[in-house]
């Protein structure tokens, strides 16, 4: 029997969820509303979570494989994981290494991440701190006032200057969803920062710390078109928040899409696709990939969870275009019910965020490290070598007979 050892230094994070409480301890109220609350009375973030149990794993034994094979095609690159980073806006709020560290915490995982227009780090950025092309997500923007496309335009050619190769549009946000938990907490447009709050962030002094020092908490796109160093001040948080409301516009439509296709030469995909219909429109107008999500349940109430929105989606256009999922991924065992069902790759934006909001850059790994052995496991317990074996006959609904 060996001997018992006695540890002297807190357990490490053993899942997902073990760094969602690290992450919570970490921030103030003002942040963690922001990274982890929804919408209006937050039914679609939760049956983001609760729609994975609709399906039940079919497991094969004495097959003698093991599940090591998790390569897959992202954005027309391979991935030597299945999961990939969203697109998230203002990540340095959660830690001041925002969307840097967790683009390089990806690229080291073999995998990538997707920079978001409202990123705290520019586009220009991030390609000096990594060293292969990552995929930009656009907000389409027109100016309310003259309905010229410039800010749109400025957007596409600073990434691709910067190297970004893949493009893709987020089409679920004509405006912007009704996150009260963040309105109370003061994070409503502008953000107002009240008595309770200073108390709060104060309490939080390494958080506090790197929000002063830093100064990541803008999107910074939104406010600086030079591309490098923070932007400091609340002034500048308030402005680029109000400025991502100006590129939030309702009267977008399927001609603005055609014309983003037609100014993007490399990969394109459309995110926030859950019905079929528009799927369709989509690959018939030039998409290169469909993007099945609800925008993490902070956008819509009610909308349907995109793991049940998945599968009408790949019977639609999946023979002509991959299709990617995010929404409510918090296990392994979720990316293979997903990959079962027909998605090419998986997105998370909370998890990661909980990851360096805990741990910075290496919370990030360790989130994604976490998902890669979780993934392997979940893999050969079923009998399957590779995520490329999935299929549905690989998932049972969970009510079936």
């Amino acid at each position: 029997m060996p001997a018992m050892k006695f540890a002297w230094k807190p357990a490490p994070p053993l899942s997902v969820e073990d760094y969602r409480r690290r992450a919570r301890r970490k921030v103030p109220d003002m942040v963690w509303a922001y990274v982890d609350g929804g919408s209006d009375d937050m039914a679609t973030l939760r049956e983001n979570r609760d729609a994975f149990a609709d399906w039940d794993l079919r497991a094969r034994c004495l097959t003698g494989n093991e599940g090591t094979g998790l390569g897959v095609e992202f954005a027309g690159r391979h991935l030597d994981l299945p999961v990939f980073l969203c697109p998230t806006g203002m990540t340095g709020l959660a830690h001041w290494t925002g969307e840097a560290a967790a683009a390089r915490a990806a690229e080291s995982a073999g995998t990538t991440a997707v920079i978001s227009t409202s990123s705290s780090y520019t586009p220009e950025e991030i390609a000096a701190v990594t060293d292969r092309p990552h995929t930009f997500q656009l907000y389409a923007a027109t100016d309310p006032r003259t309905g010229t496309r410039e800010m749109t335009e400025g957007f596409l050619r600073r990434a691709r200057n910067a190297g970004f190769t893949a493009l893709a549009v987020t089409v679920d946000v004509p405006v912007h969803g009704n996150r009260e938990r963040e309105k109370r907490t003061g994070m409503g447009v502008p953000p107002t920062l009240r008595p309770r709050g200073i108390v709060d962030g104060a309490l939080h002094p390494g958080w506090a710390w790197g929000f002063v020092r830093h100064g990541r908490t803008s999107g910074k796109m939104l406010v600086d078109g030079g591309g490098r160093g923070p932007v400091r001040g609340a002034k500048a948080g308030v402005e680029s928040v109000k400025q991502l409301y100006r590129v939030m516009r309702p009267e977008l439509n399927w001609d603005d899409f055609s014309w983003m296709r037609d100014q993007w030469k490399g990969p394109l995909s459309i995110k926030g696709v859950l019905d079929p219909e528009d799927a369709a429109i989509a690959v018939d107008r030039g998409a290169d990939a469909v993007w099945v999500s609800n925008h993490g349940g902070r956008q819509l109430d009610g909308a349907r969870a995109a793991v049940r929105a998945l599968p009408a989606v790949v019977d639609r256009v999946g023979d002509r275009v991959p299709v990617y999922l995010d929404s409510g991924i918090r296990r392994g065992t979720d990316v293979v019910k997903a990959l079962a069902l027909g998605a090419t790759a998986v997105g998370i934006g909370r998890p990661y965020i909980y990851g360096l909001a805990a741990d910075g850059e290496r919370g990030v790994r360790g989130v994604l490290e976490i998902l890669r052995q979780e993934i392997s496991r979940t893999l050969t317990l079923m009998g399957v070598a590779d995520v490329q074996d999935l299929t549905r006959d690989h998932v049972v609904p969970r009510h079936s007979i």
